[in-house]
């Protein structure tokens, strides 16, 4: 393959990185004086994702470090693995602590569990208001309109993450983020470290809106910014 032809599908890369940062700005702050923001980070841990599996706990920690540095958002870590196992840490606003949760996750093979993600977010966004679902992926073995369904009701919007290219996640990602007025971001390991800087970059608005943003410096923050003006 020539440099040529691999052209097209960095391309397409970029622009939907570029895609994901012009939903972004939708995604609602908590703005209530000593209020603190939620985000629910949902992570599929099958045994499809185990070959870059470090590289998305990398990703994930600094997005942690980022938001401890700012304060003011707590995170609630969610994951799903083998024969129907899904699980919900407490809510967490320490960074070291979250790091250390991710650190104990292995994947496991089973299939997806989007459904019961959406489900679990709906109920703590009825409890107490969720600004976010983040979601990083790489398949879907659902019923869509099951999990378009639970879309509508949500309430909530959802950025969801998926790695590589299978094309029946796409189109069903693409239409959860439509229904809850999210964004969806294809990536791969080319793509790992603006993919870090988005996810900082959700993160840090998400605890303290433009002003954290423009305090925060990552490449991420500044595209995001860039959208938001």
């Amino acid at each position: 393959m020539t440099k040529d032809d691999r052209a097209p599908a960095l391309t397409t890369r970029s622009a939907e990185i570029e895609a994901f940062l012009a939903k972004a700005r939708s995604l609602e702050v908590a703005q209530t004086s000593g209020a603190r923001g939620r985000l629910i980070f949902a992570i599929d841990a099958t045994g499809s994702r185990q070959p870059t599996w470090d590289i998305a706990c990398q990703l994930q920690g600094q997005m942690f470090e980022e938001v401890a540095a700012i304060g003011g958002l707590d995170i609630q870590l969610v994951y799903y693995r083998g024969l129907r196992e899904c699980v919900s840490s407490r809510w967490i606003a320490d960074a070291r602590t979250l790091g250390g949760l991710m650190e104990r996750i292995n994947c496991r093979t089973g299939m997806t569990q989007i459904g019961r993600v959406l489900a679990h977010a709906g109920v703590e966004n009825a409890r107490q208001k969720v600004q976010a679902l983040v979601f990083v992926g790489d398949a879907m073995e659902e019923t869509p309109a099951d999990l378009y369904a639970a879309a509508r009701e949500l309430g909530l919007p959802v950025f969801l993450f998926q790695e590589g290219d299978d094309s029946e996640a796409t189109r069903v990602f693409r239409e959860i983020a439509r229904l809850t007025k999210g964004a969806h971001c294809r990536f791969d390991p080319g793509s790992a470290k603006q993919l870090g800087g988005l996810l900082r970059a959700v993160a840090v608005y998400a605890a303290g809106g433009v002003k954290a943003l423009s305090a925060s410096g990552n490449a991420g923050a500044l595209k995001l910014l860039q959208q938001l003006r």
